[in-house]
């Protein structure tokens, strides 16, 4: 099987395997990652948290009035070297969606070790437009100032995917995870699970400042479109 993609070329599944098993973490941008990315991240997690703070404010007060429950959902993730961190978003759910997720698990609308559905009845009413926005993700601005996370990076994982993870998709935990990636721009929900861990292992060997850049310009354009999302 072929895989395509105009960002960073073609090659065949086996092929890509190959290369993930064969330790090609790194490509150009060396310094950059080691030097400059953790600086940047801590200084944009820093001033965007003060500009949004009202934003945060509005937010708060809005997902409390919706529904029953904390403002905050917490929930553990695996970062970067399979350390695990809690990883905060705005709650977008019912109170009680987590002890909902195995009644409604063969709904399930991914390939792969992954959960998601459409219309999942736990998205409350306010909390369904913060998904489509991805406004419930902001709060992971906190994760990036406490270096649990950086501003472009594959998703956290949860546990429970890593642990079916194959070895290759393992890959992807070799940096530090982002608020947004090459999956967040290219259609999320849409793309396959196979070319989601692609997506993030290619964009671990080609990182950059450029890149970065690149992901991060596409990254609000995607957010309004709305593909994917869901």
């Amino acid at each position: 099987m072929y895989f395509v993609d105009e960002r960073f070329g073609y090659g065949t599944l086996a092929e890509f395997a190959r290369g993930a098993r064969g330790g090609e973490r790194f490509g150009s941008g060396k310094l950059y990652r080691r030097y400059v990315k953790r600086p940047l991240d801590f200084a944009a997690s820093v001033v965007g948290l003060l500009l949004l703070s009202p934003l945060f404010l509005v937010l708060a007060i809005l997902v409390k009035l919706d529904s029953r429950g904390s403002v905050f959902f917490k929930q553990m993730r695996v970062g970067k070297d399979g350390r695990e961190f809690e990883f905060y978003k705005f709650r977008s759910m019912v109170q009680d969606a987590e002890q909902m997720k195995m009644k409604l698990m063969h709904l399930n609308e991914l390939e792969g070790p992954v959960f998601k559905i459409s219309d999942d009845p736990r998205i409350t009413s306010f909390g369904s437009f913060l998904r489509r926005t991805s406004l419930d993700e902001l709060p992971q601005l906190f994760n990036v100032l406490r270096g649990d996370m950086s501003l472009v990076g594959p998703r956290p994982p949860l546990p429970a995917e890593v642990a079916n993870y194959e070895s290759w998709q393992r890959q992807k935990l070799a940096v530090l995870p982002g608020l947004t990636c090459l999956w967040q721009i290219s259609g999320r929900n849409h793309i396959g699970f196979t070319e989601w861990m692609r997506l993030d292992i290619e964009y671990i060997r080609r990182q950059s400042f450029s890149v970065d850049v690149k992901i991060l310009a596409r990254t609000l354009p995607a957010v309004l479109l709305r593909k994917g999302a869901f």
